[in-house]
């Protein structure tokens, strides 16, 4: 079998197959929002869209229910759209093909999009059920969650009337959630001067591929490679041992996934051409050996190929090589306050240098606001030095815990009269949409959850099928004991 369709509950996986056939990356879900729309008038459902584009879908109270208190289930459109390097895949008009492999649903060579699809799903399958109880309800489905939460920065006072948000984002079941990392983005720009090419030189293309990538929140703390700071490693050792000039460099394309495939074209004399390519090996051989735990497929090479016209300005390059290789990466402190929870991390997303244009994005993460900042700050240094202009924006705040959420108690009991076991209770360093909604939301009682999801952000995504049944049942659970008002 090979149906997901066929998969329990029923219900929630048919609609997660609808959602797999609509494309739907980051900024460009009216196709999506237009098929919620649909989906609502033909459960003759109030719905509203608002001016930002974000999807909000009432549901009246079951009989006997209507004084419990109001109820928000709260999940995003988008997905991110990655795929492996040698996937046909066009994220704007191809559907997403689901794979059954063992006890888990995986697409094929592309991010599955169960983040936050699934989410997304469960609140269908309960705005559509006629047999599921629950209080006052409404669904908001917000927009560009995963590009700089664009929704939920968009959100407006007056539209929500419940009195509890249920973000069905998280990635573990069994866990519930009750705070999250704020972000900042820090982009850094420089033009830069080119030259003729010099004599007697051969051109290498060097790639960086089959690194795992993933969330750039959840999956940091796992120590994978960024290819380009593996990339702009390996040119800082080039230019000194082998005088190489940089004609270009390019490297991930998203600002929240870790990037996992990165190239640059080089000049080297064509003297030190064949000790430069044993020079390359090597560097493989070291990082295969560095990243043998993480990174067991990652590939490091060289092809000749054609000699570019111009190259990169040796003093340009000097201080471009260089900050990209200073620019702080990966997890840069733990939480003090909950074990095991990163507090502070960087994620060098993107770097571009192209036609004397040289760009570096970043997505700076904290549960810290003002460690945040610093480490904002600090990388916005280390480019300052090149005299590059320093951006930083979309910044956005975290979400704080609240250990004695009402909401919290009763899902603590549900769940353990369910599973026979206390849900752990987690913070999460990554952006839930949680601390944008709780600060035009103040009063609204916040829990996240979800089924458990492996390498979001990466074609290696996965959702664990039992988990999904769990957790769909807990949240049907949950709702039948939300409390009178």
């Amino acid at each position: 079998m090979n149906d997901i369709r066929q998969l329990e509950p029923k219900p929630l996986w048919g609609f997660f197959h609808q959602i797999t056939q609509i494309p739907r990356p980051s900024k460009k879900e009216k196709l999506i929002a237009e098929y919620m729309v649909k989906f609502a008038s033909g459960h003759k459902l109030e719905t509203i869209v608002d001016k930002t584009g974000n999807v909000i879908i009432r549901k009246p109270a079951t009989k006997g229910m209507e004084n419990r208190k109001g109820v928000v289930l709260q999940a995003h459109l988008d997905m991110v759209p990655q795929k492996n390097s040698d996937k046909k895949h066009d994220f704007e008009k191809d559907p997403i093909e689901t794979i059954i492999d063992g006890e888990w649903v995986r697409a094929n060579g592309t991010t599955l999009g169960a983040d936050n699809g699934i989410g997304v799903a469960a609140a269908m399958a309960i705005l559509a059920s006629k047999d599921i109880p629950h209080g006052p309800l409404e669904v908001l489905l917000t927009i560009d969650e995963e590009t700089g939460m664009t929704g939920a920065f968009g959100l407006k006072k007056g539209l929500l009337h419940g009195d509890i948000l249920l973000n069905l984002d998280s990635e573990d079941e069994g866990e519930l959630y009750v705070g999250c990392a704020g972000g900042i983005d820090v982009a850094a720009i420089k033009k830069y001067s080119e030259v003729k090419t010099p004599a007697g030189m051969a051109a290498y293309h060097i790639t960086a591929l089959g690194l795992k990538g993933g969330h750039s929140g959840l999956d940091i703390p796992l120590g994978r490679a960024n290819s380009n700071k593996i990339m702009f490693r390996f040119l800082m050792q080039a230019e000194s041992d082998f005088k190489i000039r940089l004609a270009e460099a390019a490297g991930g394309d998203l600002r929240n996934a870790i990037p996992r495939e990165s190239h640059a074209v080089v000049v080297v004399p064509k003297k030190s051409a064949v000790e430069f390519e044993k020079f390359v090996k090597s560097y493989e051989k070291m990082y295969r050996n560095e990243f043998a735990d993480t990174e067991p497929t990652l590939s490091f090479k060289c092809k000749e190929t054609v000699l570019p016209e111009k190259v990169m300005s040796k003093e340009d390059q000097f201080g471009i090589i260089r900050a990209v290789f200073a620019c702080p990466n990966g997890v840069q402190r733990m939480s003090q306050a909950m074990k095991g929870l990163v507090e502070t991390s960087n994620n060098l997303a993107i770097v571009k240098c192209r036609n004397g244009k040289f760009e570096a994005y970043n997505l700076t993460r904290s549960s810290v606001d003002s460690s945040k900042e610093s480490t904002a700050w600090k990388i916005a240094a280390v480019f300052h030095l090149i005299d590059a202009k320093v951006t930083l924006s979309g910044s956005y705040p975290g979400w704080k815990p609240n250990m004695e959420s009402p909401i919290l108690k009763t899902m603590s009991g549900v769940y353990n009269k369910l599973y026979k076991r206390i849900p752990d209770i987690k913070a999460i360093h990554a952006g839930l949409e949680c601390g944008l909604l709780g600060g035009v939301y103040p009063k609204l009682d916040m829990i996240s959850f979800g089924p458990t999801i492996r390498y979001p952000h990466s074609p290696d995504e996965k959702v664990h099928i039992e988990s999904v049944g769990k957790f769909f049942n807990f949240l049907c659970a949950t709702l039948k004991e939300v409390p009178a008002k």
